[in-house]
């Protein structure tokens, strides 16, 4: 049998940490594209889930005006809103429209509670119930896609992943927040 030289053995050493390198390089870069694209997936998610309501208001808008065709004020700035959330292109963005839009409609619905023909509204319920049902996959979608840019977040600043994602220019995705205000109850004046 023959004996390898020292110098034979040194350069298949080299090579095989240079291999295991180049194979945790690639799995550290496919493990943060994954990651991202979880990221990316649960904020579609969420721009779904924004849309459906989005395009339930008008229904809801158009019952109401029904019975309550003085309260334009309301009617103006649920249009307003729902504009803005449509136009949102980042999520900070969109997560200020939604607090927004969320904002008027609780106003709607409280001046809906002024119309005891509209709350028995077969067609009301309905879209209210629709309505509630969108608000809870909402906010499923916005915790899933905060759980997912939570663990993005964590793996590009973490030790060895933080080279790679500063190397490929992997970077911090914003967490779905309700905007400054959003814990505040809708006033409603009925005096008008």
């Amino acid at each position: 049998m023959k004996k390898l030289s020292t110098g034979k053995i040194v350069l298949i050493s080299l090579a095989s940490i240079f291999l295991i390198l180049i194979l945790w390089s690639i799995g550290s870069y496919n493990g943060l594209v994954k990651s991202r694209e979880t990221v990316t997936g649960q904020q579609a998610n969420i721009e779904t889930q924004l849309q459906r309501r989005v395009d339930l208001i008008p229904n809801l808008v158009n019952t109401v005006k029904g019975y309550a065709s003085h309260e334009t004020q309301i009617m103006t700035q649920i249009s307003e809103a729902r504009a803005k959330l449509s136009g949102a292109k980042s999520m900070s963005s969109k997560a200020e429209a939604d607090t927004e839009l969320n904002f008027t409609l609780s106003r709607l619905l409280v001046i809906a509670e002024n119309y005891p023909e509209l709350k028995a509204d077969a067609q009301f319920k309905q879209l209210q119930d629709e309505l509630a049902g969108t608000e809870n996959r909402i906010a499923v979608a916005r915790n899933d896609y905060n759980n997912a840019a939570k663990s993005y977040n964590q793996s590009i600043k973490t030790f060895p992943n933080i080279i790679f994602a500063n190397l490929f220019g992997f970077s911090a995705e914003d967490y779905f927040q309700a905007a400054q205000g959003a814990e505040k109850a809708p006033s409603v004046d009925f005096g008008k």
